[in-house]
């Protein structure tokens, strides 16, 4: 199944499937694929899948939508392209060739992926330090404090859409947290956040959307 991996400055925050003929994208909420950002329009552009393959177009966007650095109209999209939507880079993937793209990228809750780490073995005389087993969103404050949320997954979003919403996204060294979208920015230790990535370190403190949660990994 074709699938489009959406990111910003080099994180992924969303993957999504394309299962249907026609799949829209833009900043308003009714959209298969939404992306809050006002570099964004409503109704930026429409990806459409046939027989004969997959192709993108823009629907008359205000900044334009870009296939490899190129802008659109409407093109047909291969494996491996970048299409580019305000700051936001979205790669287009076939099933058949998933395995070009990061692995962890595709990986599924729980899953090990031998295959990450068997190319490493000739490196065994400068040994890397292994990802945590395991790492969890403690909240802090709130009506929700006490729960946790296990980072499973690749990519994990907290917030409150429309507020502050951020991602974190589980690297081979680590656990980075990255802003997504909404006029708040994450407070990181008390510091609000950059535009930068962040890698998180166990007791970190983040305060989302008036929420304080604390970053755990063991």
């Amino acid at each position: 199944m074709p699938r489009m991996i959406v990111s910003i400055d080099s994180v992924v925050i969303k993957e999504v499937e394309l299962t249907k003929e026609r799949t829209t994208l833009g900043r308003r909420p009714y959209n298969d694929i939404v992306i809050d950002n006002l570099a964004v329009s409503g109704e930026h552009a429409v990806i459409h899948m046939t027989d004969d393959g997959v192709e993108i177009e823009d629907v008359g966007s205000t900044n334009g939508t870009y296939v490899n650095a190129k802008a659109v109209t409407r093109q047909e999209l291969r494996n491996g392209d970048i299409i580019e939507v305000g700051k936001y880079k979205i790669r287009f993937l076939q099933e058949a060739e998933g395995e070009n793209f990061e692995k962890t990228m595709l990986v599924k809750p729980g899953m090990v992926l031998p295959s990450m780490v068997a190319p490493r073995a000739a490196a065994a005389a400068t040994p890397q330090a292994a990802v945590p087993l395991s790492a969890v969103i403690r909240v802090m404050s709130g009506a929700a404090a006490g729960r946790e949320v296990a980072l499973l997954k690749v990519v994990t979003t907290i917030g409150k859409p429309g507020v502050a919403v951020a991602s974190i996204t589980k690297r081979h060294q680590g656990h980075v947290l990255a802003h997504v979208e909404g006029p708040d920015r994450p407070l990181l230790n008390g510091t609000p956040m950059g535009e930068a990535p962040v890698s998180l370190k166990h007791g970190d403190r983040i305060t989302l959307a008036g929420t304080e949660m604390q970053f755990e990994q063991g």
